[in-house]
């Protein structure tokens, strides 16, 4: 399989909707369905979200694995501000309360806000490529700090970013939601980059 990587556009906003949701442990779908429409499809909703520019979750933040045409995996991500400003904490989402907290404890670093691949594409390196992405467009943005949240119980995420080296730098307890898949903490993994230049 050879899988090339490029930007995101906005065309691919239903694709990026639907795999941010998978590595977002289904909170996206959740939080959309509260800002949805009556009636209106969650994931259509989402996508109506990803293809604006005014959110983290915008497709201008992703880039995607294509194979054969089809896009294999996502990656968002983007440097975190510094200094971090979380605002009001209690005008925040309790779910997503903890991993807000969590950024602000790694301002400047490069964050791997969502990374995700296709079913189908699984076992075949594409996450693997699109984390060595991440790290260039670190280094490209002058990060020397790489950083992402994984739920403790994502055995497959946590060795994939293990064997990476990214180090467990702090955690938080899950706040559960209908739907929610783990128990447990959410944990800030974070990396050390050596500038290229």
């Amino acid at each position: 399989m050879k899988a090339t990587i490029r930007k995101a556009k906005i065309e691919d906003a239903p694709k990026l909707a639907g795999l941010m949701n998978m590595a977002g442990e289904g909170i996206p779908a959740y939080l959309w369905e509260q800002m949805a429409e009556p009636g209106e499809d969650v994931m259509a909703f989402g996508a109506r979200r990803v293809a604006g520019s005014e959110s983290g979750f915008s497709y201008t933040n992703a880039h995607v694995a294509v194979c054969d045409g089809a896009i294999a995996g996502i990656l968002l991500g983007y440097r975190l501000p510094d200094p971090y400003d979380t605002g009001p904490l209690d005008e925040i989402p309790d779910i997503v309360r903890p991993l807000v907290e969590m950024e602000a404890l790694v301002p400047g670093s490069w964050y791997v806000n969502a990374v995700a691949v296709d079913s189908a594409y699984h076992g075949q390196g594409v996450g693997h490529m699109l984390m060595v992405r991440a790290e260039q467009l670190a280094d490209e943005t002058h990060s020397k700090t790489l950083s992402l949240i994984v739920a403790e119980q994502n055995a497959a995420a946590r060795r994939l970013y293990e064997k990476l080296d990214y180090q467990d730098h702090a955690r938080r307890p899950i706040v559960q939601f209908p739907g929610c898949p783990h128990t447990g903490d959410w944990i800030l993994m974070t990396k050390e980059i050596k500038p290229s230049s």
